[in-house]
């Protein structure tokens, strides 16, 4: 009898350390380490420096501060990450977003301003000035 073949297993980007499974809502502050995915319903304040995962079918009404924001689902509300933003399809992202490096999809929805720097060589505490208006959605098809 011969040995069963093994085959390959995929390589995990990373470990999820928590899951905001669907049908599940939170409403407060979320202070994290690690990867977080949401796949329910948030309001709220987000704050890490490390990776939020939004899935498909996620709805997230929030401030949002990470280093990596992964998006699939539905997010609302002003974002900013340190170190990048992806934008996946079925998105919908409604808000300004600043980060230093940015991947939209085609099939994303953005509605929003972007400003793209590289917001760790930042000063803290230095005003900065507001970007400038632009009016509609941008549709990626």
């Amino acid at each position: 009898m011969a040995a069963p073949q093994q085959v390959a297993q995929p390589q995990v980007q990373g470990e999820i350390n928590t899951l905001l499974g669907k049908g599940s809502t939170f409403e407060g502050k979320l202070f994290f380490e690690g990867t977080v995915r949401i796949d329910g319903k948030l309001t709220g304040e987000i704050f890490s420096d490390d990776v939020l995962v939004v899935g498909e079918g996620a709805d997230v009404k929030a401030k949002i501060e990470v280093g990596v924001l992964i998006v699939e689902g539905n997010v609302e509300g002003n974002v900013r990450a340190s170190r990048a933003i992806e934008l996946h399809a079925p998105a919908r992202v409604r808000g300004n977003l600043e980060t230093p490096s940015l991947f939209i999809d085609k099939g994303v929805i953005f509605e929003g301003n972007c400003k793209m720097e590289n917001l760790a060589a930042a000063p803290a505490g230095e005003p900065k000035a507001p970007p400038p208006p632009r009016s509609g959605p941008a549709i990626v098809k």
